[in-house]
């Protein structure tokens, strides 16, 4: 009597194991697509400019979910395509004023709307870069005026402008890398 080895496979059924395996592959690509065009994407910092509230390297989660539904807020960090058609990777910078605001900058300080803004995690002088933009300055409707929590290194508003909403890819809502830096944004 010949005895039958039950763990092998007959052919259709290892076709049809390696379908549902090509299967569930596309379906975790297809998924993931989804989630990282419309919902959230990973972002790695390349500037220095938002020093230390994020440093050079981190990885960041950003949601592209919250300017669908909402507006930006003054204090919100953002993920943007910078205005400056020499720039192709994406800058992160704070949000200082919206649309209509006026931002001055006098003695090194950020004034919105006359009040002195004071941002903790801001530090170094804030100057004028660019001879272009004449402070007082008013943020045109649909656009918002950014700049980094490093100001004396920081390409931001002052530098090239006020950046148009349809610029930003997203709010920064979580740091996950380095591990031992992990933190949520909330503001």
């Amino acid at each position: 009597m010949r005895t039958v080895d039950s763990t092998r496979l007959s052919a259709p059924q290892t076709w049809r194991a390696v379908f549902e395996i090509v299967q569930a592959l596309a379906l975790a690509v297809i998924i993931s697509v989804v989630l990282n065009l419309f919902v959230v994407q990973v972002t790695e910092v390349r500037q220095r400019s938002m020093e230390a509230t994020l440093e050079q390297d981190d990885r960041v989660l950003v949601s592209k979910i919250d300017y669908r539904l909402g507006s930006p807020q003054r204090g919100n960090i953002i993920v943007f395509n910078s205005p400056a058609p020499e720039s192709s990777i994406p800058f992160v910078k704070r949000v200082i004023a919206l649309g209509g605001d006026t931002v001055d900058l006098r003695g090194g300080s950020v004034f919105v709307n006359g009040q002195l803004l004071a941002v903790p995690q801001a530090h170094g002088g804030t100057l004028p870069q660019a001879p272009a933009i004449a402070y007082p300055f008013t943020v045109p409707d649909g656009q918002v005026f950014v700049l980094g929590d490093n100001r004396m290194a920081s390409s931001d508003s002052r530098t090239f402008g006020a950046v148009p909403i349809d610029n930003i890819i997203g709010k920064v809502i979580l740091r996950f890398w380095p591990l031992d830096s992990f933190a949520f944004f909330e503001w």
